[in-house]
């Protein structure tokens, strides 16, 4: 395979992030995108003459098509990705993957039965600071790390280009599907230990102009990982504030607090003073700041190479298990263990 030929299905703000990447990777040609916008908006935005359908059926049909990039609303995820797979067609899925369970294992079957690679946006598993984050638990500066905080911040109100959709549960899904899921994959993907039980609460913030939310706009979940060691995530889209992607590791040697740290393995270093790391963090919810390209480019190698991604579906179905699974604890008003959950 020399050219992998990419349909990007919806063309919204997701999709602005993901256009330049396709562009440019020299081994990435997009041929097709499906979408409402007239051919003319659609080839503008795509900065391409591109072919343009309406119709997703028509759209998988094109020849030449190898990938389809769902870049849709979140419900529309899984019947989409389905029709893909089916369809033979590589896949590369925006988070989350579903808004339900029962989505989320239908997807599953379908991939698996036609053996096509995938990758989920979790992108921020690119950014520096992730990589940075990792290094220090490897080279055994925070020693056993017994919690982990990551948590996410981040108002999405009638000034953000997705809350007319946002705010309707069977679209949005929660404050942790929208858009708090990064915060918990990031949190499971530094821990790299099997959740054993779950306990959340939610609530809701008072504010006029967020009152159309059809789900609490907060919530905080308790994790226990099977070796004893606890986390939290928080995930908040009502927040009157600026973005903020939080991450807080506690070991036995040393913490790790966002882009600061403090070790014991350190010589030198003031007891009451953190040691400042200049780094890349996630500091915006806009796609435009998110490292697309890095997972773009991981991905069309993989291809290349005929190998899946490091972060395809059964990984983000692990994330997303534990996702439903503080679901059904928010739902049920008791903690739920993760072997509750269809595996």
């Amino acid at each position: 395979m020399g050219s992998i030929g990419v349909g990007v299905v919806g063309l919204g703000w997701a999709a602005s992030g993901h256009l330049p990447a396709f562009h440019a990777n020299p081994h990435a040609d997009l041929v097709a995108v499906c979408t409402s916008k007239t051919p003319e908006e659609a080839r503008k935005m795509c900065d391409c003459p591109v072919a343009v359908y309406s119709d997703y059926d028509e759209f998988l049909a094109h020849e030449g098509l190898d990938v389809v990039d769902i870049c849709t609303p979140h419900h529309m995820h899984a019947e989409q990705a389905i029709k893909a797979a089916r369809a033979g067609k590589h896949l590369m899925i925006e988070k989350p993957l579903a808004v339900n369970c029962d989505a989320l294992l239908a997807m599953r079957d379908a991939i698996t039965r036609a053996g096509v690679k995938s990758t989920v946006y979790f992108e921020l598993r690119f950014i520096p600071h992730f990589a940075l984050v990792k290094s220090a638990i490897a080279r055994g500066l925070l020693g056993d790390v017994h919690y982990l905080e990551v948590d996410y911040y981040h108002g999405i109100g009638p000034w953000y280009g997705q809350y007319a959709w946002n705010v309707r549960k069977a679209i949005g899904g929660s404050a942790l599907i929208t858009a708090g899921c990064h915060a918990l994959d990031a949190l499971l993907y530094f821990a790299e230990r099997e959740v054993e039980e779950v306990y959340a609460y939610s609530t809701r913030s008072t504010a006029p102009d967020l009152r159309e939310y059809e789900y609490d706009t907060t919530s905080a979940a308790l994790l226990r990982f099977a070796d004893g060691t606890c986390g939290k995530c928080v995930s908040c889209v009502d927040c009157r504030q600026p973005y903020l992607f939080n991450i807080h590791l506690v070991g036995s040697k040393g913490t790790l607090w966002n882009d600061q740290l403090w070790s014991t393995q350190l010589e030198g270093v003031q007891p009451d003073q953190w040691i400042a790391v200049p780094t890349t963090r996630a500091e915006s919810g806009d796609t435009l700041d998110h490292p697309y390209p890095p997972q773009v480019n991981e991905f069309v190698q993989c291809l290349l190479e005929g190998r899946d991604s490091a972060i395809n579906f059964e990984e983000a179905f692990r994330t997303h298990r534990v996702i439903f699974a503080i679901e059904r604890s928010l739902a049920e008003h008791r903690p739920v263990k993760l072997a509750e959950m269809p595996a």
